[in-house]
């Protein structure tokens, strides 16, 4: 597979394109991923932006994965922790892949990079959470993220009703 992981330091107008039919695909696919349906495109077009503009204040990282022609596919972001007392941790978001382009090692390539760049901030901890029992859960416990625990009710399915989260970290690095 031709695929590129490629850092965002600045999102032109095709990136924030690319990145709502990610989004929107996977809301409209039914990932719990703080939207509700219907999933329009003005608010993944804003979510994005708000996104570029934290990017630019380097609060986050962004990263893509791209098909050889440009286009996005997949992503996931590094969210630095602001209390003071943490700047030796940060949160994973919106680990997103599109669902023709699932089940091909596109979330552990994008993981790995995203890892790998925040070690590089400093980053010895990493912290995320995704819907229980989803595809999302598998690629964390395999790629040796340690499980803390489920918190029921935690968000709404994009349709509705109520889902829960499960918690993961992984140490970059030693403490």
């Amino acid at each position: 597979m031709d695929l590129r992981i490629r850092q965002l330091h600045v999102l032109t107008q095709p990136d924030i394109e690319g990145l709502c039919d990610v989004l929107m695909d996977c809301v409209q696919g039914g990932a719990s991923v703080s939207f509700m349906n219907p999933m329009t495109r003005a608010k993944a077009t804003s979510f994005w932006q708000s996104v570029a503009a934290s990017v630019a204040r380097e609060q986050r990282l962004l990263f893509t994965a791209e098909e050889p022609t440009g286009a996005i596919v997949g992503t996931v972001q590094i969210v630095f922790a602001e209390p003071e007392n943490q700047p030796h941790r940060a949160d994973v978001a919106k680990m997103l892949v599109h669902r023709r382009w699932r089940k091909q090692g596109i979330g552990a390539r994008l993981l790995a990079a995203a890892e790998a760049e925040a070690l590089r901030y400093g980053k010895r901890l990493l912290v995320l959470d995704t819907v229980t029992g989803a595809e999302g859960e598998r690629l964390y416990a395999r790629l040796g993220w340690q499980r803390c625990g489920e918190i029921p009710n935690y968000a709404y399915w994009p349709d509705g009703g109520l889902c829960s989260t499960t918690v993961f970290y992984k140490f970059t690095a030693p403490a």
